[in-house]
Order: structure tokens, then C-alpha cells, then sequence
């Protein structure tokens, strides 16, 4: 079960997410043994495509921590750097 840090952390995710016109998805999985049980994956708001936290398994894989770095990092630098 979340603390209730955790459940703070992760609406000021949602809400962050949102902003950036993306949505944050939690995993369903219910089983603690679960690979990719409490991960997290963005997908964009308007399309629903995939836009990060999911490996080529298709499994959910962002942590909580993972899901604030990527929005509040800088992502226009890091696409310059892939060359997209």
C-alpha cells in the first residue's frame, strides 16, 4: 500500500504530466512479484501514444523517480543530442 507521501508525489506527477499535454499511467498489476508492479509509464494526451517508461517488453518501467526526472528535465536538449 502507498504511503501518503507516495500518493502526494505521484498527483504532483499527474498534474506536472497534464501540463505538459502528457498523462501518467500506473500499472495495474496487482501482485507485489510482479516485474513491473507500482511502475509507471507517460503517454501523450491527445493520442494516447507511449511516450516514455515502457521497455521493448511493452512492461510499464518508470519509477516515481524516473517520472520526475523526466519531467522536470530539459527534453528538447536531450533531442538534440539523439539527433531527432
Amino acid at each position: 500500500m502507498k504511503t501518503t507521501e507516495e500518493k502526494v508525489r505521484e498527483n504532483r506527477a499527474r498534474r506536472a504530466a497534464e501540463r505538459q499535454g502528457l498523462v501518467l499511467k500506473a500499472s495495474r498489476r496487482r501482485d507485489p512479484r510482479a516485474l513491473d508492479f507500482g511502475c509507471y509509464a507517460l503517454t501523450d494526451l491527445w493520442s494516447g501514444a507511449i511516450v516514455a517508461g515502457v521497455g521493448g517488453t511493452g512492461r510499464f518501467e518508470f519509477s516515481l523517480d524516473d517520472v520526475e526526472e523526466y519531467l522536470n528535465g530539459d527534453r528538447r536538449e536531450e533531442n538534440e543530442n539523439d539527433g531527432s
